[in-house]
């Protein structure tokens, strides 16, 4: 009896030590987006409105987060229409053929502070690369609507689209450095 109840026991702790915790984002309080530069003189920003990001983690200082993100490429707004329908054609996301973005991270570090860095698989026009990104963790708290653990993270970084396939347009017309940029609340 000594041998099961021990058992148990090393069982339950084991459980609890290597538990998940699964955080959703909260897409009234998210947003994933992008700038390019066009012609070498402006910046163009573009968001996507349909996304979908979770984490898990089994540390309360969430140092050890997988993230996984999916996003509708054919939400992306530029706020021209225009524009708008050829980033979904084919000189650029070719929507039709690519229909998602997806991130799935494979590490992450800390730097300083709140700082780190997120690596992971991007695939974007169906190339898959790593990329690293900085993340800064702004933090735990609770929400006033439901009283459970909210996290806030904000990422950045840089690609250049070619790497990836995207865009039939010469730099000179629109960079191929593309700054991306996220941030949001996820809730447990």
């Amino acid at each position: 009896m000594k041998k099961i109840t021990l058992l148990a026991a090393v069982l339950l702790a084991s459980t609890a030590l290597f538990a998940q915790t699964k955080w959703n984002v909260d897409k009234a309080h998210a947003k994933i987006g992008f700038t390019v530069t066009h012609m070498m003189l402006s910046d163009v920003d573009g968001n996507f409105k349909k996304f979908d990001a979770t984490l898990t983690s089994s540390k309360d200082d969430l140092s050890d987060a997988v993230f996984g993100i999916t996003i509708d490429a054919a939400s992306v707004s530029t706020d021209n229409e225009m524009r708008d329908k050829d980033v979904k054609g084919d000189h650029f996301f070719d929507v039709a053929k690519y229909p998602l973005i997806t991130f799935k991270s494979t590490s992450i570090s800390k730097t300083d502070g709140k700082k780190y860095k997120l690596t992971g698989n991007l695939t974007l026009h169906g190339v898959t690369k790593s990329v690293t990104l900085d993340l800064v963790f702004n933090g735990v708290g609770n929400s006033m609507m439901t009283h459970k653990p909210v996290a806030g993270f904000k990422v950045t970084g840089t690609i250049n689209r070619t790497d990836f396939g995207v865009g039939s347009i010469p730099a000179a017309i629109v960079s191929e450095e593309v700054e991306l940029r996220a941030n949001g609340e996820f809730d447990q």
